[in-house]
This record gives C-alpha cells, structure tokens and sequence, in this order.
C-alpha cells in the first residue's frame, strides 16, 4: 500500500505540474498586461486610429480584417505585417491577401507612437487585437475587454496563409471546415461574418454571382433583384477595367457597426457569397443564429465580442516566444529589407474578407 501511495502521490503531482503550466499559459494573455509598463496603451491606439478614420471612413473594417487575417495563419503573431525580404516570404502576396489588406501604414503610425510613449513594450500582435476592438468602438458596436501579452513572430507563412484564409467564394460547409479547424465554432463564423457590417469590397469578389453563376447564364438566384441590378452597374459584364471597382458590404449603413448585415442577408442582399450561405443554404443550422442577430442587435454585439477574444486567443506567442518588434513590417536586426510591401498593399484601395 505504501509503494501504492508513493506512486499515486507522484502521480497526481505530475497532474498537478501540468495543469498549473497550462493556468500559466492561459494566464500569459491578460488585459492588465500592460497597466504598469504602457498604461495609455489603448489611448494611444485609439488616437490614431481616431485620426486616421477623419479622412478614411473605411480604415476600422480594415484593421479588423489585418487582424482576422493574421490571426488564421500561424495564429496572433503579427506574420502577416512582414514585408518580403531576404530571409522571408511576405503574407501579403497570398490570395486573400494580395491587392485587398488596407491599414498597413496606420499600423506603423501606432507603433511608432507607442515606441515614443513606451519603447520596446507592445508587440505589434497586440495592436492588431487593440485596434481591432477600437475600431468596433468608433463604428458604434460594442466594446470588450481585450486580452494582451501576445509576441511577434520571427516568420511568416505565405503556403499556410494560402491554405488557411477563408475565401469569399466558399461554400457554408467549406466556412464550417475553415473556421473549425481554427478551433472557431458555427456561432462563432456567423458572429464574426457580422465584421462586414461595414467596410467594402472588389467586383472581383463577387462579380460571379452577377452574370454566369452556376455556368448557365445566370445570376446566383439568391440575390435580390434590386440589389442585382445595382451591383451590375458597379460591376458590369465586360469586366474591363473594373474588377477592382467597389461598392459596400452592407449597402443600409455601410460605415456603421450594427446588425443591419444580417437583415440584408434575409433580403437577399448579401454582398459576398460567403455572406449569403449563411441564410440562403437549404436547411443550415446558421439561419436560426443569422435570424436571432437580425432581430436582437445585443444578441449579435455580445457574441461578435466573445467570438473576437476566441480569436484572439488562436495560438498566441508569449513568454520568451517571438521578440517584441521596433518596427511591425519587419523583424528585429532584419538585413535586405524589401520595404515595397506596405506601399504596395497601401496603393491598393480594397478590403474584403470572410468574416
């Protein structure tokens, strides 16, 4: 029995180890992670981004996709703010990236602020999920207590981020797959989708439904008639010269965070078709909640909320992982950088996504 005894007691002592070091992992992302070494850190983030808005409405739906988007590859590292050089494969040139991320350049204005007031303390990872939040704010939703103490990442993951990224032409149960295997549940996709609640988007997102959408000749029969013809003056058939062309993901209150993008889904009146499956798929379990948040606009805030920190809880880098970098385009002691990337990205005036 003794020899018993010792054997369990190590037992559950290594038990124990265990699940304190996974406390300790989930501990390391705290709101207060910065109340001592940057304390004005989310009025820092918000003043910029509050002046960037004046002259750029759009900039708060942007931000939310730069986060969305880094935070499905490779998890919240800031890998998608690496710029191509030497020793790296930018993320900006995958599919759902290229041509279409804004708000690079309002990234770098807030990390620059932030190493003024606080030098070497906030990781760029972390301004992703403050700015995200910030932008929510400005546009009229819902606040919500973010969690911090995310690193950078050493690398990016330009094959991963091809793979990964959500495309706007995906069917509901190609979005189920993309958003499960990021450990995102069904409420989880349809809360998120209500990101395009504001924002825009490029005719070549969406022109297929507008002419040949099934191959014979026909607009998506899902989309309503009104909206078609509209769209198709956006957008028209020859396509020459106009597939960057844009027009807004919610045509009722496209600058504004509300609940709207959900009524414009029982219309028919969803942009993306990524957008639509969500109401118009046959049977999908995903109607009832498009259903709920339509009529109940808390509903939508509360989850679109919770759904934003289970994002931003994807596979964070924190410790003594990543490094915290002087300059989120680039990582620390970089040499040959290629500093072409936010000014491309930046010249492009786009922004789609699929959440």
């Amino acid at each position: 029995m003794g020899f018993v005894g010792v054997r369990m007691g190590a037992v559950w002592s290594f038990i124990f180890v265990v699940l304190a070091a996974i406390s300790v992992t989930y501990a390391q992302l705290s709101p207060t992670f910065y109340n001592q070494t940057c304390p004005n850190v989310t009025d820092i983030v918000s003043g910029v981004i509050q002046n960037a808005s004046q002259s750029d409405p759009r900039i708060g739906a942007s931000l939310i996709r730069l986060h969305f988007h880094d935070c499905f590859v490779q998890g919240c590292d800031a890998s998608l703010l690496l710029n191509d050089s030497a020793t790296i494969v930018s993320e900006q040139q995958a599919f759902g990236n290229n041509n279409s991320i804004r708000g690079l350049d309002v990234v770098n204005n807030i990390k620059s602020a932030l190493e003024s007031a606080c030098p070497n303390t906030v990781s760029c990872a972390d301004i992703l999920a403050i700015a995200a939040q910030v932008s929510v704010v400005i546009a009229g939703g819902q606040s919500w207590t973010v969690q911090l103490g995310r690193r950078d990442s050493l690398t990016a993951n330009l094959s991963l981020a091809n793979a990964n990224l959500p495309s706007p032409f995906f069917s509901l149960d190609s979005l189920k797959l993309n958003f499960s295997a990021q450990g995102l549940n069904i409420t989880d996709l349809v809360a998120l989708s209500g990101a395009h609640t504001f924002g825009r988007s490029q005719c070549r997102f969406f022109d297929n439904r507008l002419y040949n959408f099934s191959g014979d000749g026909n607009p998506d029969s899902r989309l309503n008639t009104t909206y078609l013809a509209t769209l198709r003056q956006i957008c028209p058939q020859s396509g020459v010269g106009t597939n960057s062309n844009l027009t807004n993901l919610d045509l009722t209150t496209p600058d504004v965070f509300d609940s709207n993008y959900y009524t414009n889904l029982q219309q028919g009146n969803g942009l993306l078709n990524s957008d639509q499956v969500l109401f118009s798929t046959s049977g999908a379990d995903t109607i009832a909640i498009v259903n709920n948040f339509s009529a109940n606009q808390t509903a939508f805030f509360e989850a679109f909320a919770a759904s934003m920190i289970k994002m931003g809880n994807i596979n964070p880098l924190t410790g003594t992982q990543g490094e915290i970098r002087t300059q989120c385009n680039a990582v620390n002691g970089a040499s040959g950088l290629i500093m072409g990337g936010v000014a491309s990205a930046e010249s492009q005036d786009a922004s789609v996504s699929s959440i």
